[in-house]
């Protein structure tokens, strides 16, 4: 949830308070296959998720040739599963996205180059997650334009650790 720290001043991003919890985690082993819901990932240093399909290495299709470091977790906001239901009448759960956690409280959109804790992990926002075409192909779902500006978060891990369902996620200020 938003404090009101710093609201309204030039610099208010930068001394925003906030605290979110963790209300999903998946991972998708394979490219097209279903994520899988997890109670607990692990997220390892400068690697990713274990069994993860971008930490194993082996994985092809779409962006897998790029190496990315911000590719090793990606957050989204279960706000963004309601605004779409309500603004777009389209349900999507939180393994349709095809990020790995989904947050509620967190302002995403506000987090690319700052690091925050999420669960007992040190994460570094590299860039926002706009959504692929694919997507429509994956969930059979009209979402790509309703979803196009509403992006999830790509991060670092800095520190790994254990990530739990209902962990929270705060930034470090």
């Amino acid at each position: 949830m938003l404090d009101e720290i710093g609201a309204g001043s030039a610099d208010s991003t930068a001394r925003l308070g906030w605290t979110g919890l963790v209300r999903f985690l998946h991972l998708a082993p394979r490219a097209f296959l279903p994520m899988r819901a997890m109670e607990q990932l692990v997220l390892v240093a400068d690697q990713g998720i274990e069994g993860d399909r971008y930490m194993i290495g082996r994985e092809e299709g779409f962006y897998s040739h790029k190496p990315e470091e911000g590719r090793q977790v990606t957050l989204f906001e279960l706000e963004t599963l309601i605004a779409l239901k309500r603004d777009a009448g389209i349900e999507l759960g939180p393994e349709e996205h095809r990020r790995n956690v989904t947050v509620e409280g967190v302002p995403l959109n506000h987090l690319v180059g700052r690091r925050f804790w999420l669960g007992e992990t040190l994460l570094e926002a590299t860039r926002l997650s706009i959504p692929c075409r694919h997507i429509e192909e994956i969930t059979g779902k009209a979402i790509f334009d309703p979803l196009i500006n509403r992006s999830g978060l790509n991060c670092r891990i800095l520190q790994g650790g254990i990530v739990r369902v209902g962990d929270t996620v705060r930034n470090i200020a």
